[in-house]
């Protein structure tokens, strides 16, 4: 088993420094609302009212997480019976199960405050289908900025996953650090 789980990290990884199909990102712009033409891929900037400190917690520890969710129109995901509690193993290697289990994956990298990495999946998947998210956080003097990159993802969820990261992300994510 943990060889297994150290070739699954070493082939992720081998994923984020592919060559250039998977750098296709969309325009600066966000045309289509960061959602790439030529590559399954989403990029994103947000700027966050915080420092970035607060943001990567919020994404690396469970009850913040957890709180985040309770703040997104999924809520109902993590209320639901027989819904998974939220769970962030906070290490390199470490897995997460989010959203009541709908969203499941492992930590990449991690540095604390900078960076974020992950394998990432939602359950609709087909079994071995990952895609890869990575949150870039800058302290500005106005909060955290970060920058976000999604590749990887099936064909078909695109436009989902885009909706999704602004409605069960962005938005509960601002409300939790503003103290809503």
């Amino acid at each position: 088993m943990c060889t297994a789980r150290v070739l699954f990290i070493a082939l992720c990884a081998g994923a984020l420094l592919g060559g250039a199909a998977t750098r296709s990102w969309a325009a600066e712009s966000n045309e289509g609302g960061g959602l790439g033409n030529t590559a399954a891929a989403i990029h994103q900037r947000v700027l966050f009212q915080a420092p970035c400190t607060k943001v990567y917690d919020a994404l690396t520890q469970s009850a913040r997480f957890d709180a985040m969710t309770r703040l997104s129109d999924a809520v109902s995901l993590v209320t639901a019976p027989g819904a998974k509690a939220t769970e962030i193993d906070a290490q390199v290697g470490g897995a997460f199960t989010l959203f009541g289990g709908y969203i499941t994956g492992r930590n990449l990298e991690m540095l604390a405050g900078k960076r974020l990495v992950q394998a990432w999946r939602a359950g609709s998947w087909r079994p071995g289908e990952y895609s890869i998210v990575r949150f870039e956080l800058a302290d500005e003097p106005t909060g955290c900025n970060l920058t976000f990159d999604h590749t990887g993802f099936p064909d078909s969820q695109g436009q989902s996953l885009l909706h999704g990261w602004g409605v069960h992300y962005w938005t509960p994510l601002k409300k939790l650090l503003s103290g809503a």
